[in-house]
This record gives structure tokens, C-alpha cells and sequence, in this order.
């Protein structure tokens, strides 16, 4: 028999993702086989799972904390927006096309239930123990009937509920006493528990309101778990990159393009974790300023940002740029570095066909109806043009993985490709190359490629030396501290929530 607990929130960016996992680290360490499960997400960052599908970053986070492979099953709705009321619509890793959110919430409705009572069962036969997550709030009352993320889910799953609300917000003690009160009887029936979540400061002061709130809800408060900034996990929304403090004044700086239209943003995670990087993120109209290597990342819609580039200014900025330092782009940074991207039928935008930077010779092309989802693995050539060539001339031969999630095709021109494909698509069709290389700039459509220890080292080691400093080898910091941080996550869960309520909420059904 399975077991199951569900975590949901006051409030988006609650905590809830961080809380699965650390529960899916604790029961692991434990002895169990645990599973995260998302029924729908709705994020820009994503990733390609071993079935080549597409879940949120937040899965795939879980999943390592529970130290199993990410599948398609733990997260079987997912929603990437792309504007204006619309999302491109991914059911168990698939995409299934663009939809307007009406159209999705009232016509596709009992499609996607029966894919997560499908993905749901799947992992029900294989794990002991299911951790849930929630979307959003269970307390939108005005989608109540078309709930799918939340207490539906619940339902579906009998499993107790423990809400957790952000106290960082202002307003926590509202927070919950309001969900409580906006749920009718038999959803609140699920709610069993509270959490408050990023407190800073003096608990005896918090005391009073504990009391009061378990009052009001007649469930207990497990405990309150205190804001670490040590912790350092990937992050799905992009309005994490607003309120996320980025390391400054450190040896090297990234700049990092803050496209209007950012996607899969995880990319530059690894950056954080070297001891002697900064990462600037630069928005539309900012000024990209003393940087030592300009990084264009994904985007969910190219066109319309290379547009936004070109109005901006920022575009001639990065030209300017391209003369001293590196330029790096994956996915759809690939592409706006290119000479011109073709989308004919306005597949990505209203701008249809647009000039890129033209800082390699390749074109891009929209045409293709389908999506490339693949794990993908390459191997790093010998003839490198450019920079690349310098950067990775003691590294040629050595294989990287990554991942591809793309719609758009590239042709190399002059520049030639950054890497030999062995397993996956690449720029094009025929599955031989991936990326283009030529001058001071460089480009992938492979997804993660910074988590490739040997690729980043060689990358930041010609900047240290460039700068006069020391090149650096040994451990990948971003591996040895990513599990460490989920470690001392679950620590930290341990340490101040009453795990013996956790358990009897998890066993008792």
C-alpha cells in the first residue's frame, strides 16, 4: 500500500517545493522509496526526463532528494506561458499544443484529470510513499470546479493535507486563517496541519500567534522553519529572479541578459556555486556595464526578444561587447545570435522573420510543428573556431550531456559547430552538430551545459587567467553543494517541525 501526504500553500512561492523535497530526502534516509507527484505545474523552467518529456525543474529537483530518476509521471500536466493568457500545454511530457487558459480549464478539463489519475496510479505501483505537491491555492474559490492541482487532488489521493504559509509576505496569520475559512467542510475535512515558512527572527514573539491560529483552525502549527540564505536549490518561476540576491563584487562577473521573455534560467544555477563568480543580471534597458563574459539565455519566445533587443539598444550593446569578451547563448540565445530567424507563418510572434545580433553565421528557422524533447549527450571536437577553440582546446574529445527543448532549426553557415551529437537532435534534423562557434562567441541548444563540471572550469579558467588570476580544478562546487543543501534542507525540516505529527499524518490512512 502506498502512502501519501500532500503539501500545499497559502500562496505561490509559499515553500511548498522546498518542503516536498526535504520530505523526500527525510523518507529516503529513512528506507523508503519515495516519489514527488505535481499533478499541474505551471513553470518556465523545465526539464527532459529519461522518457524524453518535459516536467517542471521543481521535479526534478524532488526527485533527486529522493535520489530516483525524474519521470514524466511525477509532474503530468505541465503549463509553460508563453503571454497573453496563453500556455503551451504539456501532458505527460508531451506537448500538446498552445491553449488559452479558458479554453484549457473548461474544455480540456477531464483529458487532463484522466492523465494524472494515469501518471498518478503508475507511480502508486512502484513507490511506498508519494509526496504531493499543491499549485498555487487551495483557496481560489472561483476555480474551485475546475481544481486539478490542489484538493482534488487531495481527494484523488486521500491523503491528509499540511499547509504552508510565507511569513517574509506580511500577513501569514491571514493567510491561513483565511484558506481555512474560504474551504467548504469537505475540503477542509483535508487540512491537518500548518507550517510557516522563512521566519527571521525572535520566535518567542511568533508564540502568541501559534496559539491564536491553532485556535482558529483546530489543527496544530508542526513548527516554524527559519529563512537560510546558505541554501542554495534551483528555482522554477521568474519571479525568483527579481527577489533573488545574486552574489556581487566577486572576481568574476557574469552578465547575464534578462530576455522579457526568460526561459529554463536554471542554466546559470552552477555559476552561483563557484566561490569567485558573480552573476549580474541585466534587464531590457539597463546597461550591461563591466562585465567578463555576456551569457543569452533561453527564451520562450526568440523573436519577440530579439525585437525587444533591437528597440531597446541593448542589442548594439552586445555587439559593441563581442569585440572583448565572450558571448555565450543556448537556446533560443543561439538563435538571437545568429543572422536572421525565419518564422514565415509567425509561429513564435507578430514579428514574424527578424534579424538576429548576426554574431554567428547561421540562420534559425520556425517550420516544424512538433517540439524537440530529448536527452542528449555530445562530444566536444578538435577544429573549434574562435574562442571555443582556446577555451576548450585541453578538454576536445571529452563527451557532455544536457538537454534539448526546442522548436526551432539551425543551418551553420561559416561558423562551424560547437559540438559533435552522439545521442539526441542538435541544430538540425540530420542530428550530426550542435551550436556554432566563431570569434569570441559561442552557442548551444543544449540545455544544462554549465552543469558539465570539466565544460564551466574550462570556461571560467580562461577567464581567471585572462584577469591574471589562478585557475582552479578539484571538486565540482555545484554537485558537492546542491546535495548538501538538500541534506541540511531536510535537517532543517527535522529540526523544527514535529515529525511525529508528519508521520502519523502519512501512516494513519
Amino acid at each position: 500500500m502506498t502512502n501519501c501526504i500532500m503539501v500545499q500553500g497559502t500562496s505561490s512561492n509559499a515553500g511548498k517545493s522546498m518542503l516536498v523535497a526535504a520530505l523526500c530526502r527525510i523518507y529516503k534516509n529513512r528506507g523508503y522509496k519515495v516519489a514527488p507527484f505535481k499533478s499541474q505545474n505551471m513553470s518556465l523552467n523545465s526539464y527532459t526526463t529519461k522518457e524524453n518529456g518535459e516536467i517542471g525543474i521543481a521535479q526534478m529537483l524532488q526527485a533527486e532528494a529522493a535520489m530516483i530518476e525524474p519521470s514524466i509521471h511525477m509532474n503530468p500536466i505541465l503549463l509553460k506561458p508563453k503571454g497573453e493568457f496563453t500556455s503551451n500545454v504539456i501532458i505527460q511530457g508531451k506537448s500538446i499544443g498552445d491553449m488559452d487558459f479558458y479554453d484549457y480549464q473548461h474544455k480540456y478539463h477531464d483529458k487532463a484529470l484522466a492523465a494524472i489519475k494515469e501518471s498518478f496510479n503508475i507511480l502508486k505501483e512502484e513507490y511506498d510513499i508519494i509526496i504531493i505537491e499543491g499549485a498555487g491555492s487551495p483557496a481560489e474559490i472561483n476555480m474551485r470546479k475546475e481544481d486539478i492541482a490542489n484538493m482534488e487532488i487531495a481527494h484523488l489521493a486521500d491523503a491528509n493535507v499540511i499547509l504552508i504559509a510565507d511569513i517574509e509576505m506580511g500577513g501569514v496569520f491571514a493567510a491561513i486563517a483565511g484558506t481555512y475559512v474560504l474551504l467548504d467542510d469537505y475540503d477542509r475535512s483535508r487540512l491537518k496541519a500548518t507550517v510557516i515558512n522563512k521566519f527571521r527572527g525572535n520566535l518567542n514573539i511568533l508564540k502568541p500567534g501559534l496559539d491564536r491560529i491553532e485556535e482558529i483552525t483546530g489543527e496544530p502549527v508542526l513548527g516554524v522553519l527559519p529563512y537560510d540564505e546558505t541554501l542554495k536549490l534551483p528555482e522554477e518561476d521568474s519571479a525568483s529572479l527579481t527577489t533573488h540576491e545574486f552574489a556581487e563584487d566577486k572576481d568574476i562577473t557574469i552578465g547575464v541578459i534578462r530576455l522579457p521573455k526568460i526561459a529554463n534560467f536554471t542554466d546559470i544555477d552552477p555559476f552561483e556555486y563557484e566561490d569567485d563568480v558573480s552573476i549580474k543580471m541585466i534587464g531590457i534597458n539597463d546597461e550591461i556595464g563591466d562585465v567578463d563574459a555576456i551569457l543569452i539565455p533561453g527564451t520562450r519566445n526568440s523573436t519577440e526578444d530579439m525585437f525587444a533587443l533591437k528597440q531597446s539598444g541593448l542589442a548594439d550593446q552586445i555587439i559593441e561587447k563581442s569585440k572583448d569578451i565572450p558571448i555565450v547563448g543556448i537556446c533560443g540565445g543561439l538563435q538571437i545570435l545568429g543572422n536572421i530567424i525565419y518564422d514565415e507563418n509567425k509561429q513564435e510572434s507578430k514579428h514574424g522573420t527578424i534579424k538576429g545580433l548576426g554574431l554567428l553565421n547561421i540562420e534559425s528557422q520556425f517550420s516544424r510543428s512538433d517540439k524537440i524533447v530529448t536527452q542528449s549527450s555530445a562530444m566536444i571536437p578538435d577544429n573549434l573556431d574562435g574562442i571555443a577553440g582556446e577555451i576548450f582546446k585541453n578538454i576536445t574529445g571529452e563527451y557532455i550531456t544536457g538537454y534539448e527543448i526546442h522548436e526551432g532549426t539551425t543551418t551553420l553557415l561559416n561558423s562551424k559547430a560547437l559540438l559533435n551529437i552522439k545521442k539526441g537532435q542538435g541544430n538540425n534534423d540530420d542530428g550530426m552538430f550542435d551550436g556554432a562557434c566563431n570569434d569570441n562567441v559561442f552557442a548551444t541548444y543544449f540545455h544544462g551545459i554549465f552543469h558539465n563540471y570539466n565544460f564551466r572550469r574550462e570556461f571560467l579558467n580562461y577567464i581567471r587567467t585572462k584577469k591574471g588570476l589562478k585557475a582552479k580544478y578539484g571538486e565540482d562546487p555545484y554537485e558537492t553543494q546542491k546535495d548538501y543543501s538538500l541534506n541540511k534542507l531536510a535537517e532543517i525540516v527535522e529540526e523544527n517541525l514535529d515529525m511525529s505529527i508528519i508521520d502519523e499524518l502519512l501512516f494513519s490512512n
